[in-house]
């Protein structure tokens, strides 16, 4: 026995021996040795939850946006995410909650018609933070300071496409007419189209703008109809700020020959006949919310503003229809972008 104790003794022995022979790799590494490289340190793994409004994540804009953004914080952060998709504005209350009792670290509701149920399930649970797109965090009742606002300029993206818009009839002359169909008149959607008006006046003085509410931002057949009409009244571009809905106008567009404008994603996709599309990068403020909260950077009671300066907001993907205005938009891109054009109105005349 004792001879088996002294074998056993040796072999640890010698073990240790060989560790000290081989690099570093059977120490501790509390102590650095100078000049070597400093390995970084772990990204934290977080839970993340998304709740889309009742567009779904097959409107092929702000809903599918935002999960990309999740999609990607998965990829590249490692993060755990999951999206909950609602209905209607009953499940917005019980959606937020969900994610929330199962301890996520960040929930972020996808849509201003969420700002009531933000409110409320905020204030039910204290410890999460929560992120709210097109709302801002001071305008929630009892401003709840565990949420912040991911705000976007609208109408500065609408501006450039009307820019566009406007030069486009200019030069193909006949009736002087675009319009826009907006889902339903709250001030995302109404920043985006006057925006949208003020560049097409800006750029040709002779441009007349029609504007309708389909009242929806699923059923692409009341947006289709709207569009129709307008078109029916010599409109040339149609704008669409309706989500799902909207891809019914651009249908319309399409059929009849018009020009029409993409919405929060690049649509240029659907065909030809997009001219353009006006941007709000909603992934990329979804992305970089999960980034902050996975370093400790979040911080709830106020807001996250993006512009045309910062590359939140601009346009897609221009056509060949409207590439021969390309200098033009972008000259007024950087005079956005420089501050030296400002009061870009947000309310529809």
């Amino acid at each position: 026995m004792h001879a088996r104790r002294r074998t056993v003794h040796l072999l640890v022995m010698s073990t240790l021996c060989l560790c000290g022979l081989v690099a570093v790799g059977c120490g501790d590494d509390e102590e650095p040795s100078s000049g070597g490289a400093q390995s970084t340190p772990e990204a934290a793994s977080i839970k993340v939850g998304i709740v889309t409004d009742i567009g779904g994540l097959n409107d092929r804009s702000f809903n599918q946006l935002a999960n990309e953004g999740l999609e990607r914080a998965k990829s590249e952060l490692s993060v755990e995410g999951r999206a909950l998709t609602s209905r209607s504005n009953a499940d917005y209350v019980p959606n937020l909650s969900t994610l929330a009792q199962q301890q996520y670290d960040l929930v972020i509701g996808v849509g201003f018609l969420m700002a009531d149920a933000m409110a409320t399930v905020a204030k039910r649970f204290p410890e999460t933070n929560f992120a709210i797109i097109d709302f801002p965090q001071s305008g929630l009742e009892g401003m709840p300071p565990n949420v912040r606002g991911l705000l976007f300029k609208e109408a500065e993206a609408g501006y450039l496409a009307g820019t566009l818009a406007g030069l486009y009839v200019a030069e193909q002359g006949g009736d002087q007419v675009i319009s826009s169909v907006g889902g339903q008149k709250i001030p995302p959607v109404d920043a985006y189209i006057a925006g949208f008006q003020a560049g097409a006046e800006e750029a040709n003085p002779d441009i007349e703008t029609l504007n309708g509410y389909s009242q929806d931002f699923v059923k692409q057949d009341l947006c289709k109809e709207l569009a129709l009409n307008q078109i029916s009244e010599g409109s040339q571009v149609v704008f669409q700020v309706a989500g799902q809905c909207g891809l019914g106008a651009l249908d319309a567009a399409n059929q009849e020959g018009a020009q029409g404008i993409g919405v929060d994603a690049d649509q240029g996709y659907l065909g030809a006949h997009i001219i353009t599309s006006a941007l709000k990068k909603v992934d990329v403020a979804v992305f970089d919310t999960v980034k902050q909260v996975q370093d400790g950077s979040f911080q709830g009671g106020e807001d996250t503003i993006f512009d045309v300066k910062s590359g939140g907001v601009g346009l897609g993907q221009v056509s060949e229809e409207g590439s021969a205005f390309q200098e033009q938009v972008d000259a007024v891109t950087e005079q956005i972008s420089s501050g030296e054009l400002t009061d870009i109105p947000t309310e529809v005349k």
